[in-house]
């Protein structure tokens, strides 16, 4: 059986989108909701006393929110679908209720998932591994700490609350969650055969065999 962590793809990728892409991703999105709307109610019991550990610590939640974006990109493999899927329940979350507000949240998931976007636009959407979807996650982090950086009157002082320790924990977060952990979640979606109907499904399946 061939290992999951050789499951690299490098070939030439269609770009254009179909109706059962749009489709996926919405799902993705909106899945995805609800696991952002749970973690934002988890964050004052557990985000808090982290952060009354040390200021920033609450970071290590963040990756519950980044994950929407490299599950959708990994799946759909196409531009704008980690951007779409985080956009989608982003707002979805907003209109369930958070303690952030709707355009916050919009503009925040925006950033998350453009910068998710990032990793795969440099490798042209032709390389889909376990280094590609760790690196879109942390750098995804890194749009997440940005935006709260600089919304957050916290300016240039990196000791504060959204300083140093934020990003770290935030990019650690990032990197496990939406990175390592969707790759296997991924390989374990395909393997079912619910995504046969991609490239992505297919190629998991053939390597399986």
């Amino acid at each position: 059986m061939a290992s999951t962590k050789r499951a690299t793809v490098v070939s030439k990728p269609n770009l254009r989108w179909r109706v059962v892409d749009i489709a996926v991703a919405s799902v993705i999105g909106v899945v995805s909701t609800f696991v952002y709307w749970a973690a934002a109610l988890l964050y004052g019991p557990i985000g808090s006393p982290l952060d009354a550990l040390v200021p920033g610590l609450g970071g290590l939640m963040n990756g519950l929110w980044l994950f929407a974006g490299p599950l959708a990109a990994v799946i759909v493999r196409k531009p704008g679908a980690a951007t779409y899927a985080e956009v989608v329940a982003g707002v979805l979350e907003s209109l369930l209720g958070n303690s952030w507000g709707g355009m916050e949240t919009f503009l925040i998931a925006l950033v998350q998932g453009l910068c998710a976007e990032i990793v795969f636009l440099c490798v042209a959407y032709k390389v889909w591994n376990l280094l590609t979807m760790t690196l879109s996650g942390a750098v995804s982090a890194v749009g997440c700490w940005a935006y709260t950086f600089f919304t957050h009157l916290q300016g240039f002082k990196m000791t504060g609350a959204y300083g140093m320790w934020y990003l770290v924990a935030t990019v650690i977060s990032g990197a496990l969650v939406a990175g390592v952990l969707v790759w296997y979640l991924y390989i374990a979606i395909a393997k079912t055969g619910a995504i046969d109907k991609f490239a992505s499904g297919r190629q998991v399946r053939l390597a399986s065999k």
